[in-house]
């Protein structure tokens, strides 16, 4: 298994720091059907060989969020928030022209000065059925589609419109969970229980639960997902960072039982962490590991029972982690 690092500079070998892709801010590292595809917020970068050579085949002008892959189809997600699908590995790509031309479209949005277009950020496909689609939008709230992206609704969990990662449970299909901050169309939500964290769905998105009762911090963004449960990291806010004063003091969360209940997976150094986490991803070969990337260019392997353990550093900003 190669450890691969998304970070804010670039594509990197987590084991020697070898930069394998120069491009800006790596959102989204995967392998599909043996090739390496990365959205960034230049355009989709593909290569064929491991990471050797990179061949940039489109969506120069959009940040590519999130790439999925369904049966024969690979689908991304964009900021501004756009959604497309190739059938034929990423030679040409389909306008999701349902999705696209969303009336709703035109409200999304992040609300910074100056302000951003919403991002389609989170995308999930109902592995049992294809045609059951979700896409997070932050800030808009969550498109759902059970047509295959012929027609759209949208539902706002607990309210909330600002939605950051969306996974589905491994082996119960209808079981969606949804990480959120305190983001608003028309600003920042009060910073108090229920208006950020983790929810979870039992009908594939189209109702949701609050399960992120009496965990502090509360802005809760990075998540994966194994058979036995559920990891999430949380800080303060949307920009608590390692350079601020006492640190981004953020935090590791698991559950075990669906987020019934979580305990913390933060070893002395890490109850808080002076650095945030951003990329987080499960491990393929111990279930109940995951593998966290930092905001000051590390990236540890936290096991189960909360050992720590650096596995790569000296990197930009790691903002998302493969396992390949």
């Amino acid at each position: 298994m190669e450890l691969i690092a998304g970070t804010s500079r670039g594509v990197y070998r987590v084991k020697d720091g070898e930069r394998l892709l120069d491009c800006a801010s790596v959102k989204e590292v995967v392998e599909i059907s043996g090739q390496l595809l990365v959205g960034c917020s230049a355009g989709l970068y593909r290569s064929l060989d491991g990471g050797e050579h990179w061949e940039l085949i489109g969506f120069e002008e959009s940040e590519v969020w999130q790439i999925r892959a369904s049966q024969h189809r690979i689908w991304i997600s964009t900021q501004p928030a756009g959604l497309y699908y190739s059938d034929d590995d990423g030679a040409t790509w389909n306008d999701v022209v349902a999705f696209n031309e969303a009336p709703e479209r035109d409200s999304w949005c992040i609300p910074v000065d100056p302000i951003l277009p919403g991002r389609a950020r989170a995308l999930v496909i109902n592995r049992v059925n294809p045609d059951q689609l979700l896409v997070g939008v932050e800030v808009g709230g969550i498109m759902r589609s059970e047509d295959g992206g012929a027609s759209w609704a949208m539902v706002l969990p607990g309210d909330n419109p600002d939605l950051h990662m969306i996974f589905q449970h491994p082996s119960e299909p209808n079981v969606v969970f949804a990480s959120t901050g305190y983001g608003r169309l028309d600003g920042v939500a009060d910073m108090v229980e229920g208006n950020a964290g983790v929810l979870r769905s039992d009908d594939f998105g189209a109702t949701w639960q609050y399960t992120w009762q009496g965990i502090t911090p509360r802005y809760s963004r990075p998540m994966c997902i194994d058979r036995d449960g559920l990891t999430v990291a949380s800080a303060p806010t949307a920009f608590s960072h390692y350079k601020e004063e006492g640190g981004a003091r953020a935090m590791l969360f698991r559950s075990d039982d669906q987020g019934q209940s979580w305990r913390s997976l933060g070893d002395k150094t890490h109850s808080p962490s002076a650095a945030n986490f951003h990329g987080l991803i499960a491990d393929p070969e111990h279930s109940g590991a995951v593998y966290v990337g930092t905001d000051t260019g590390e990236v540890w392997h936290v096991s189960g029972d909360a050992t720590w353990r650096l596995c790569g550093r000296d990197m930009p900003a790691v903002i998302s982690l493969l396992a390949a």
